[in-house]
């Protein structure tokens, strides 16, 4: 009988977010060398058969991690730590302190993200990068600018900075962006609403399924990623794959993907800085040294960190680690 594992995640696929996406695609990446299942909670009716989890965010999964702790000990047990994990709850939060010590491996998404552990933490972590399949980079109008910010609408992704962008870009016809994700806070919802009518380059689309986002990520002159905090965002590596530019907040979680030398970010909730980055875009947008080439030229040397099959020999060597350490 193959060996079984199981991926816990705060967020199945009604929620259509990070951990979703994350949590489905290491399933699929481990079908063929074990069973795994995925689930929200553990244990559950087929516990019995799991000798191997992997739990997605410290505090939202620290029940399930406590009761694997408690019925097979570390090992076996594997972390992956969220952006909310490494830049919030890890330090203030007693749950998720708690999972740190619990785990026999500790994942992080991008090359900075170690450092956010505490010391006694760090030799049991290692880096995965996660992966997007490459997409084909479409012809795109000169006639406009288009720049799409994607993320469901909550603090930690900090739309407040796009909205005073698009007030600052309020009128230029030429620069055109497009906003994708749900209300996850409703006085966010509110405030996108209230930006694009007195915007007309500004669009809230609303939560989109996961084709649509990629399509329009490949349709994009340039993703805008805004956020305070993130453990490794998958809109921008699949911007990435897809050989379109980024504009990205200066913080650990994007300068962990991108890289320190990267030119396309902008200070975290400066929305100037970011309606000037997009000014400078749309002026060089037909120009093989303006700003949109040179971020191209940038981001397609990082991309084969984020190909696929290198995402899958890492998760597979973190599950082979997991099992051989909880052999019966």
């Amino acid at each position: 009988m193959p060996d079984q594992a199981v991926i816990v995640t705060p967020a199945l696929g009604d929620a259509n977010n990070g951990n979703w996406q994350t949590a489905r695609r290491w399933a699929r990446f481990l079908a063929g060398i074990c069973r795994v299942r995925v689930v929200k909670t553990w244990p559950d009716g087929e516990a019995a058969g799991d000798r191997a989890m992997i739990a997605l965010h410290a505090r939202r999964s620290a029940e399930s991690i406590a009761a694997w702790q408690r019925e097979r000990g570390s090992g076996g047990l594997a972390l992956v730590l969220t952006g909310t994990d490494l830049y919030r709850d890890i330090r203030e939060d007693a749950a998720a302190q708690a999972s740190l010590a619990r785990a026999q491996a500790l994942v992080v998404l991008q090359e900075l993200g170690v450092r956010a552990l505490p010391p006694e933490y760090r030799d049991k972590a290692r880096t995965i990068f996660q992966s997007a399949s490459p997409r084909r980079t479409p012809a795109k109008t000169e006639r406009h600018l288009r720049a799409v910010m994607v993320g469901h609408l909550r603090e930690e992704k900090s739309p407040g900075t796009l909205f005073a962008a698009a007030r600052l870009l309020a009128d230029r016809r030429d620069i055109r962006i497009d906003h994708i994700g749900g209300a996850l806070d409703p006085g966010l919802g509110a405030e996108a609403e209230a930006t694009a009518s007195r915007c007309p380059g500004y669009r809230w689309l609303g939560p989109l399924p996961h084709a649509a986002v990629r399509a329009r990520i490949q349709r994009a002159h340039v993703l805008v990623h805004c956020s305070r905090m993130e453990g490794g965002a998958h809109a921008v590596i699949e911007a990435a794959a897809s050989g379109t530019p980024v504009l990205a907040s200066r913080i650990d979680g994007n300068v962990g993907l991108l890289g320190e030398d990267y030119g396309g970010y902008f200070a975290w909730n400066d929305a100037a800085a970011l309606a000037r980055l997009l000014t400078e875009c749309r002026a060089g947008q037909a120009s093989p040294s303006g700003l949109l080439e040179r971020l191209g030229r940038q981001l397609a040397a990082r991309a084969p960190r984020f190909a696929p099959a290198t995402e899958q020999a890492a998760v597979r060597a973190l599950l082979r680690d997991l099992l051989a350490r909880n052999r019966p």
